[in-house]
């Protein structure tokens, strides 16, 4: 005899439970799902077929196929055949669906047909932590994050790649004809089988040349001179490393400093992050009800425009500035050194002289643009310190117009001194976790519009599990029920 534990035999008939409901803990993250999308009026919210026709073969109940998604995105199965398998195996989506098994079309279809209504969705969660009041302590910290597209490398076309592959065809026919020529002064029949394939690859790398040269046509007349043939909204972004850079989207977020909650997202194909600083602001602002908001983000966020831009919207934002000067390497003052007195419009230099401000050149720039010049050319012309200063005549110092809102803004740094550090320990590790969910893959779905849709998803799959941490799942059914 065994002694070890056995298990049932394979061929003894059972009788499952009298409820399918004894197979579900009261703490089972599925219920709370069945409670957070029963609870709204998904008509309200746009779904499509929300309402039934009055006639016809009966169609899925929306909130079904939703349910059954953010079980998916719950669980890193965001495949919609992957889903249409657990439908039929899973124990806690029988429990869910009422044991309904949607076809992958049937649950892709509905991804697809109803992207505004389930952004709408992860909005409407991030409500119920306001309601919870969550984001009383008015900071946020925002970031950005490449996320890879179906698209590859190698479908993703530019005129620098264009050119690059052209070139590297061109050596190709060239070394092949090489080639040919040698095996032509060689007479025999090993000669005369390797010319018969060398002139085959030689008229297939031309057409190659011919579908280059038509692309490189095309890509001239993109608007951004870029064109992917996979998924036509991708693409090519620089990443850090060198020659790493993917093919794919900047997904943008907006993360509460204290319950590392996403308040606000977006995706774009835009790779910088210059111009993000305001509308990701402005959503968080909206999203987290507060009539100030601290918006702290790292120096990819430096624009002055946005900055400016953020003046009398209630937005604080904190971006550290850019040193672009060489002077440090060089053995010189920097403009730091040089410090700037608002009530008498003057720097004092290094050397306790002061930089005025001179005559604006007549072809300068106007208006938001303009720039400001102060210099002193009379005491540094004898000033001890000049060689550590400028090797010109004169130290010249130019401020923006607008200068006093970045100088403000450099205040606010100032009295946070671990701003940068509660930015990096906020916001760059929800983006750490969802790749780790997504895994070694890409975003499922194509173009601008569909991609949004995977990605709130994913956002409202991160905010449920980092709320069912912080308050549990009971807690959170009866706050959606209240």
């Amino acid at each position: 005899m065994s002694r070890f534990i056995a298990g049932d035999d394979r061929r003894q008939s059972t009788l499952l439970p009298n409820c399918l409901d004894d197979y579900v803990t009261a703490d089972n993250p599925v219920r709370l799902v069945e409670v957070f999308v029963d609870a709204f009026d998904l008509a309200t919210l746009g779904f499509a077929r929300a309402v039934p026709e009055a006639t016809g073969r009966p169609a899925y109940d929306p909130a079904t196929l939703l349910k059954i998604y953010l079980y998916g995105y719950l669980n890193r199965v965001p495949s919609s055949r992957r889903l249409e398998r657990e439908t039929q195996r899973n124990i806690e989506l029988m429990w869910l669906t009422g044991r309904l098994m949607p076809d992958f079309k049937t649950l892709a279809d509905f991804r697809k047909n109803n992207g505004p209504a389930i952004q709408a969705t992860c909005a409407q969660f991030v409500v119920l932590c306001r309601r919870l009041n969550l984001f009383s302590k008015a900071v946020v910290a925002i970031d950005g994050s490449k996320f890879k597209a179906v698209n590859t490398r190698d479908k993703n076309f530019t005129v620098a790649k264009v050119e690059a592959r052209l070139a590297q065809v061109e050596a190709s026919v060239a070394r092949y004809l090489a080639a040919l020529d040698r095996a032509d002064r060689q007479p025999s029949d090993v000669a005369e089988a390797r010319t018969a394939r060398l002139t085959e690859k030689i008229a297939a790398l031309r057409e190659q040349m011919k579908d280059l040269q038509a692309m490189r046509q095309q890509v001239e007349e993109a608007p951004d001179q870029q064109i992917s043939l996979t998924d036509p909204d991708a693409r090519a972004m620089a990443t850090r490393g060198k020659g790493t850079g993917i093919v794919g989207y900047n997904v943008q977020a907006a993360v509460d400093a204290e319950h590392h909650l996403i308040v606000a997202h977006a995706v774009t194909n835009i790779g910088s992050d210059r111009a993000q600083l305001v509308p990701m602001g402005l959503l968080a602002k909206e999203a987290t009800g507060c009539a100030t908001l601290t918006v702290l983000a790292d120096r990819g966020y430096l624009n002055g425009d946005q900055v400016l831009a953020c003046e009398g919207t209630g937005l604080l934002p904190c971006v550290p500035k850019t040193l672009t000067s060489n002077h440090a390497k060089r053995g010189l003052f920097t403009g730091q050194d040089f410090i700037y007195d608002d009530e008498k419009d003057h720097y004092t230099c290094p050397a306790g002289q002061h930089l005025t401000k001179g005559a604006a050149r007549s072809d300068r720039q106007s208006g938001d643009d303009a720039m400001d010049p102060y210099s002193n050319p009379k005491a540094c012309s004898s000033c001890e310190l000049k060689p550590r200063c400028t090797p010109t005549k004169a130290r010249r110092i130019k401020r923006w117009v607008h200068e006093g809102v970045l100088d403000a803004m450099q205040e606010r740094l100032d009295r946070m001194p671990d701003a940068m550090l509660i930015r990096r320990q906020t916001v760059e590790h929800p983006f750490g976790t969802m790749k780790a969910w997504m895994g070694a893959t890409h975003f499922l779905t194509r173009t601008l519009a569909k991609v949004r849709t995977e990605m709130s998803l994913q956002v409202l799959a991160y905010n449920m599990k980092r709320m069912i941490q912080i308050v549990g799942v009971g807690a959170l059914i009866t706050a959606i029920r209240a």
